[in-house]
């Protein structure tokens, strides 16, 4: 998809998984871009795909999860050189007793909002956490 200004713009989904305090965050492949930084888990919308939908397959494809997808709770979208990363974050809850398991991922952790400023997250990232969800580094 392109904007109206001809940058491509690609639709990303990430959840919002909080339990008992912590946040599940997950880190990026050696051979991701943005290698290694940390991020909320989710990933790209494909062509024709609903967000819900994207979200549930991504958390399968990387982390063996299944989930329920919540409320959105915003969407920003984010420059980056030569094209446009809209970025949505939903609340999502893990469903009980399944071990989460690193498969597209390079490690996953839960971790308190106070302890992010120790993870790089991209900027997208950053600033959507800061700006939707009142975290701040």
């Amino acid at each position: 998809m392109k904007d109206v200004v001809g940058k491509k713009v690609i639709r990303v989904v990430a959840a919002v998984v909080e339990n008992d305090g912590l946040y599940l965050i997950t880190q990026r492949r050696e051979s991701a871009q943005l290698p290694l930084l940390w991020e909320f888990p989710g990933g790209k919308v494909e062509t024709d795909e609903a967000d819900e939908d994207a979200l549930r397959r991504e958390l399968r494809e990387r982390l063996d999860a299944e989930a329920t997808i919540g409320r959105k709770l915003g969407e920003k979208v984010h420059e980056y050189d030569g094209y446009r990363v809209a970025l949505a974050l939903y609340q999502a809850t893990l469903l009980e007793g399944k071990p989460l398991h690193a498969k597209r991922v390079r490690d996953f952790r839960w971790v308190s909002s106070a302890d992010f400023d120790k993870y790089p997250f991209p900027d997208a990232d950053q600033q959507t956490m800061d700006q939707l969800l009142g975290f701040s580094r």
